[in-house]
């Protein structure tokens, strides 16, 4: 009897995106509370839409991605998805056979629809055939939601659920590996019936006969082989990309401080470790558990050939293993070492690369190349130590298997001479021989690849046990609260690192709700430093920072960042189009907020210049931009969002002065009614804030206006008096 799909009836009308993901749960066997799926869908009283759904999905152990699709594309995808149905609900597809559209539907119950009702519902447009998709693929945590406590770590347990979908290829691969040793097996037998009745008799034609079998089970073999590489391919590829995936779902939910203490190399050999896991789980396991079958099917035929042979055997095989197995730990050392020198050098490579124009500049290619030799000299070193273990390990282990050849050789040709066993029976032995030996070589290869998987999840963990931005045993706002004030009391904070000494001890600072405030000081006054504290980059040490009241940790970093918008002095443009680095983060922008945002940063001009306008791409794969484009650009991604509050870090420091005049007089009016801080040292920057905080070493050294800073004649006056006298 088929089993019948899971359902779930929704609670109210806006609660239909947060059951289908209940009853997909309900599918893949974990039962999850509507409240808990309700909240972190952050279900609104309009509802939620596919974002929200999809960010509950992930947090609660999917891999997911939301799509446009056609009917044909739907066909090929994995089900059961969740779809956007009739552009106001949420329903899950579970099967599709024979054309029709098998729907579970939170509203209604499971429903099917034929191909012409199941397109009227899901299409977006009459004109575009196409409707909008999430699909679903649980990773590894979502095994692991009945715990108590969040298990963090990459474990094996949890690496091998990457596979629990491929179970029915799996079962085709044993049955082939099976196949595999039986065709193997005949083989000893055939060729002692040629030598034994076929040459002793001079019977050509029994000969041809077995020639012929053994042809054709060579032909099966090499078709079992065929169809397993193939299994093996498709199951790999798609588990590398599904522990990829994961890789980079935990990496992007890391805290900010983690990618300040990896570099580039870091990262990208991590990336390289998790390879090293999928091949050793794909490859290395499932040719083992061959061999293993093999060394026990061929091993147990050669204690019925001969006993003394397989105790020869057996005693050399127990040497050639401790014999590799003495050399387990300075390879688990060299490997460490490994992984250090070619994160060195990759991080070398790409800031090389990245600063070509400085290292051009300063004229020092040479320095640089020699600084890449050194490395290249260390690498150099490396690989003479590991080609002289390799060596170590393959003449010892050649010497006991040379040495066990020439005697289990030996034993047999004497056997055959005093008639205790046919010539046809000693090349069966040797056959067998060869047969259990290359098992027990692969299983001792099996082993080094399980240390180097070892040593990569070890590495990997150090991403999977970083705990994230946002834990979610913790109830966060999904909203900002009406008043914007922003408030930092008694602030503690210093970067990490041993000895480093507070950036901020106590500080006490307010901005004010649709005010402008600027803070100015000398470069390491800690002005940027308040701006990363605000976008919640990094965790103080005592005091809190409140918005409206409302601690700022306590709201959910999501939420807080889009209702934010900042350009940082390092803020990065993309290699995309400049309608893309403008709306970052939206699949389609909007073209009346992309106007807006073009218009207010005094863009126009150099749009039109472009050959192909907004579509333009510019960045590191496109065209080059300068400085003050680049600063523009930035000003402009901030304004697109409509933020309630904005950051600016020396946002306009490589504009020229008419740009400068331009934008700052468009900035004025879009400032009203936000809560704005503003980072610069130039005076037109800053003069017509509301309220301008002058920092020196962490501390507020004076507070006011332009007028009443300049009237006192303090550090404000120090920092601007330059300006003040040209402005004169």
């Amino acid at each position: 009897m088929l089993k019948r799909f899971p359902h779930y009836k929704q609670m109210d009308q806006m609660d239909c995106g947060a059951t289908c993901l209940r009853i997909v749960f309900k599918y893949y066997g974990q039962l999850v509370s509507i409240h808990k799926i309700r909240k972190l869908c952050q279900t609104t009283k309009n509802g939620v839409n596919l974002l929200g759904i999809s960010e509950a999905a992930e947090k609660l152990g999917f891999r997911t991605y939301g799509v446009k699709l056609s009917l044909e594309q739907l066909s090929e995808v994995e089900l059961p998805c969740i779809l956007h149905w009739n552009q106001n609900h949420f329903v899950v597809l579970y099967k599709i056979k024979k054309g029709r559209y098998y729907i579970s539907d939170p509203a209604t119950g499971l429903v099917s629809y034929d191909e012409k009702e199941f397109s009227r519902n899901w299409f977006s447009t009459k004109e575009l055939h196409e409707g909008l998709s999430l699909l679903l693929s649980p990773g590894p945590d979502f095994y692991q939601l009945d715990e108590e406590e969040p298990q963090l770590a990459l474990k094996w347990s949890k690496v091998f659920t990457y596979f629990y979908k491929y179970k029915k290829l799996f079962i085709q691969l044993l049955l082939g590996m099976l196949l595999g040793t039986i065709l193997q097996l005949v083989t000893p037998f055939l060729t002692q019936s040629v030598v034994d009745i076929g040459i002793n008799t001079k019977n050509i034609n029994f000969i041809n006969l077995i020639l012929i079998a053994q042809l054709m089970l060579f032909i099966g073999q090499t078709a079992v082989s065929f169809i397993r590489s193939w299994i093996m391919l498709h199951i790999s590829t798609r588990v590398n990309i599904s522990i990829l995936t994961d890789l980079l779902i935990k990496i992007m939910k890391l805290p900010m401080n983690f990618f300040d203490l990896k570099t580039h190399g870091d990262l990208m050999q991590r990336m390289g470790d998790q390879q090293r896991v999928e091949s050793f789980l794909t490859g290395n396991t499932l040719n083992t558990l061959f061999s293993i079958v093999n060394m026990l099917v061929f091993g147990g035929l050669l204690i019925i050939y001969n006993k003394l042979i397989f105790l020869i055997f057996f005693i050399a095989t127990v040497l050639y293993t401790l014999w590799i197995l003495a050399f387990m730990k300075v390879r688990r050392e060299l490997d460490h070492k490994r992984f250090k020198i070619s994160s060195d050098n990759q991080t070398y490579m790409v800031e090389m690369i990245q600063s070509i124009r400085d290292i051009k500049l300063n004229n020092s290619e040479k320095q640089k190349r020699w600084g890449w030799e050194t490395l290249q000299a260390r690498l150099f070193k490396f690989k003479v130590r590991s080609l002289a273990l390799s060596q170590y390990q393959s003449i010892g282990s050649m010497a006991i298997n040379q040495a066990k050849g020439i005697l289990i050789t030996y034993i047999s040709a004497k056997a055959v001479i005093d008639g205790e066993i046919t010539l046809g029976g000693m090349m069966a032995i040797q056959y067998i021989v060869g047969m259990v030996s290359n098992p027990v070589q692969q299983l001792l290869g099996f082993m080094q690849s399980y240390q180097d998987a070892k040593i990569s999840m070890e590495r990997l963990n150090e991403i999977y046990e970083t705990e994230e931005e946002e834990s979610l045993e913790k109830d966060y706002l999904q909203w900002i609260p009406e008043k914007k004030d922003i408030e930092i009391k008694n602030l503690t904070f210093r970067y990490f690192g041993a000895g480093n000494e507070p950036v901020f001890n106590k500080l006490n600072l307010t901005f004010p709700e649709g005010k402008t405030t600027a803070i100015v000081g000398m470069s390491g006054s800690g002005k940027t430093t308040i701006l990363k504290l605000l976008m919640r980059f990094y965790d103080y040490e005592a005091g809190e920072i409140t918005v409206g009241g409302k601690r700022l940790d306590q709201i959910s970093q999501h939420t807080w960042r889009a209702a934010c918008g900042m350009v940082m002095q390092d803020s990065h443009i993309f290699a995309d189009t400049i309608e893309n680095n403008i709306a970052v983060g939206e699949e389609v922008p909007q073209p009346e907020k992309v106007q807006e945002a073009i218009r207010i940063a005094n863009l126009d001009d150099f749009i039109t210049e472009q050959p192909f306008g907004l579509a333009t791409k510019i960045g590191t794969a496109g065209k080059g931009i300068s400085q003050g484009q680049k600063q523009r650009l930035l000003i402009a991604r901030a304004v697109y969002k409509q933020p309630e509050f904005i950051f600016l870090d020396e946002a306009t420091n490589s504009l020229d002065a008419n740009n400068e005049r331009v934008i700052i007089d468009n900035l004025e009016t879009f400032f009203n009614n936000r809560t704005v801080v503003i980072v610069a040292h130039r005076l037109s920057t800053v003069k017509n804030a509301d309220n301008i905080i002058v920092l020196e070493k962490g501390d507020i050294v004076e507070q006011g206006n332009h007028n009443q800073l300049t009237e006192l004649k303090g550090k404000y006056y120090e920092l601007v008096k330059n300006q003040l006298e040209l402005g004169n």
